[in-house]
Formats: structure tokens, C-alpha cells, sequence
């Protein structure tokens, strides 16, 4: 299947994308994230607050390995993540409904242009303060009866809308 082994995922070429998670309380959900990270080598995790990190067993069961070849920082809180992330050049996306937010199928990234989206708690999403220092605010879509999703579903139809454009 042509898999690149570790060594080999390190030195290729990434994906301008950080992945902020904020505040995620499940450490399978937190695995399932660095699983996708991988699939589509985005260039880093940010895990934030009270988000897990590795080395876990909870982890390992739903990233199986991806924890090892994903690059990844912990950060006090997403706050302090999207401080530095800016101060590095991304331009930050918050990943929530909020007034105003730009819908994720009118949503075409910059060429050249390095990305960073935050992901909130599974109950309470992204904190606000983080929303507000963010500079925009990206909306997945839905139709049902729900007004969310899982993190890690969100994560993957994110990951795969910058990573379309990308690759």
C-alpha cells in the first residue's frame, strides 16, 4: 500500500494546517484526531487545557501509531495555542456556529497561506474568548435535528476540505 513509514511521514511534505483542540475530554476522541492528522499529514496538533496527551492507552486504541508521527504541542489553553499559532503566521479558523460565520462549502483557503482550526469541548465547543480572537469562523452545514457533530467527525470533514484544495 505504499505507507511511509514514520521516519519518512517527518521529513514530506505537510499540509498547512494546525489542528487546536480545545478542552476535548475524550482521549479516543483525541486518538481518532491524530489518526486523521496522519492520514492527511497535517503539519500539527495543539492540544490544549484538559485535552489528553500522549503517551495514553485511550489514545493509542483510535490513533494506532499516529500519536508517534503526528507533531504535536500542549499548550495551558487554546488561548495561549492561538497567541503562538498567530505569532507564527496562521491565520486561525474557529470551527463553530456562531453569527457570521463563513459556511465550509463558500470557504476556499489561500494558497501559500498556513491555517490553524480550533475545535471545542464535546459539550460546550470552542470558549468564546477563543472564538474572539480567532479570525473567523468556520460552520459545517446541517440538516437534521442535531445542531453538532463529534469532534473527530468534524475534524475529518475539516481536515479533508483544506486538505482538497491542498494536495
Amino acid at each position: 500500500m505504499q505507507r511511509l513509514s514514520v521516519e519518512e511521514f517527518r521529513q514530506s511534505e505537510k499540509l498547512p494546517l494546525a489542528v487546536v483542540l480545545d478542552d476535548v475530554r475524550s482521549m479516543y476522541n483525541v486518538g481518532s484526531v491524530f489518526r486523521t492528522c496522519d492520514a492527511f499529514r497535517v503539519e500539527r496538533i495543539c492540544l490544549c487545557g484538559i485535552t489528553a496527551q500522549p503517551p495514553s492507552t485511550e489514545i493509542h486504541k483510535t490513533a494506532l501509531g499516529a500519536e508517534d508521527s503526528v507533531s504535536w504541542q500542549h499548550f495551558p489553553t487554546a488561548l495561549e495555542a492561538v497567541a503562538a499559532l498567530k505569532a507564527d503566521g496562521y491565520e486561525v479558523m474557529a470551527v463553530e456556529q456562531v453569527h457570521g460565520s463563513t459556511l465550509l462549502q463558500t470557504f476556499t483557503p489561500v494558497k501559500g497561506r498556513r491555517y490553524a482550526v480550533v475545535l471545542g469541548n464535546e459539550v460546550k465547543g470552542v470558549h468564546q474568548e477563543v472564538v474572539d480572537a480567532a479570525d473567523g469562523c468556520l460552520e459545517i452545514p446541517q440538516f437534521g435535528t442535531k445542531h453538532s457533530m463529534n469532534v473527530s467527525v468534524t475534524a475529518g470533514i475539516i481536515i479533508w476540505h483544506f486538505a482538497q484544495q491542498h494536495f
